[in-house]
């Protein structure tokens, strides 16, 4: 991989890296693993109906080779319908490959709110059928934050339950098969 790839990561505030800020996110461990252009757009607060409205702005401007779109925990959160997340991530992934783009799906993380958590994985199952159909790679950062018996990984988690401390952000990247960005 070279410098002429630009790989545009979009998503929430655990792209982003809250609430320790984008030099301790998984995008920038990501950056400097690999020669390659990684810009974070990750928006802290951001739903997946956001996400898809600034996919222009975000993603497409910066003319990049890939995209890692990773998205749902905060429409979870506010419980959005499955449906709606699922058709604005289709319509992302739709997006990205009309316009040619390398496509990898991020698995959401974890969260310390059993009711969320259910509904979340049945968000991640859906992503990882999606990435089967398309034939497009998957990070499944969702890995890290579970122990061995499917409880979650509460050391790995803030107070708030819900965002990465900075060990967690290590164990991200940690999910990152760095061989899926030489495509």
């Amino acid at each position: 991989m070279n410098r002429d790839k630009r790989v545009v990561c979009l998503g929430d505030s655990i792209t982003w890296g809250f609430p320790f800020g984008p030099n301790y996110s998984w995008v920038k461990m990501l950056s400097e693993s690999i020669p390659a252009t990684f810009i974070n757009e990750g928006i802290n607060g951001d739903t997946t109906g956001n996400m898809l409205r600034r996919f222009d702005k975000s993603v497409l401007r910066h003319s990049p080779t890939h995209v890692v779109i990773m998205g749902g925990i905060n429409d979870i959160m506010l419980r959005e319908s499955l449906d709606r997340i699922q058709y604005n991530i289709g319509q992302m992934l739709d997006r990205a490959e009309a316009h040619g783009l390398q496509v990898i799906l991020g698995i959401p993380t974890a969260v310390d709110y059993p009711e969320a958590e259910r509904r979340l994985e049945k968000l991640r199952h859906w992503l990882r059928s999606e990435a089967e159909k398309r034939q497009i790679p998957v990070i499944d950062f969702s890995q890290a934050f579970f122990n061995p018996d499917g409880s979650v990984r509460t050391d790995l988690l803030l107070p708030d339950g819900g965002h990465p401390t900075k060990e967690g952000y290590q164990e991200m990247f940690k999910q990152i098969d760095l061989s899926i960005f030489s495509v």
